[in-house]
């Protein structure tokens, strides 16, 4: 299914490593026709990494999406019933709101927005960034791959020898990804190899 006119929250969690992957892809999507919606979690916001500012990547997801960015719980939940998305993306979507989504914990926008979404039965994206992946939270990602609405971009490890357990998704597979969950369909295969030699 087609993005253009769809309207689509974007949430940032903080893999701040992954966001020039992720930044093209937010582009494309503005590009086809899809009404971008962001959303950050409060560690976007507010923290300073060599990858940049929050004020910085704040600004800049404005600038990409002509919106002002959703930061607080009390602005992402009427996403749920008074202005419902058509789908959710989470991208990057950290090892830590992840294990938070898998168990039911509302602590940040951008879990309050995928609340919201999963009420009203619409499809949550993840493109997954975690150093353990392969760790102690394989059981969450496995616990989110079983659940109702929730889809992957498909993903593999992106350094087995210096980082065994890291898994992240292929960001450019983010539209098509999104497309298919549209349809309640996940794109395949979900588990892919990413490493290059």
């Amino acid at each position: 299914m087609d993005v253009k006119g769809k309207r689509i929250g974007f949430g940032l969690t903080g893999s701040h490593c992954t966001y020039d992957s992720v930044f093209p892809e937010i582009e494309k999507l503005v590009e086809k026709g899809a009404d971008v919606i962001p959303i950050v979690t409060f560690t976007v916001k507010t923290t300073t990494t060599r990858f940049g500012s929050g004020d910085d990547w704040v600004k800049k997801i404005e600038e990409v999406t002509g919106k002002k960015v959703i930061d607080s719980i009390v602005e992402a939940e009427p996403l749920g019933p008074k202005n419902p998305l058509d789908c959710m993306v989470i991208a990057p979507a950290t090892g830590n709101s992840v294990s938070k989504l898998a168990n039911a914990l509302t602590d940040s926008p951008v879990l309050m927005a995928a609340k919201a979404t999963m009420r009203n039965h619409r499809p949550i994206v993840l493109g997954i960034s975690t150093n353990d992946a392969l760790g102690l939270n394989g059981v969450n990602i496995m616990r989110l791959m079983s659940a109702k609405d929730i889809y992957f971009i498909p993903f593999g490890q992106d350094d087995p020898f210096k980082k065994p357990k890291s898994m992240v998704s292929d960001m450019t597979k983010l539209i098509e990804t999104v497309e298919a969950a549209l349809e309640h369909r996940q794109l395949q295969p979900v588990v892919i190899d990413r490493y290059q030699k």
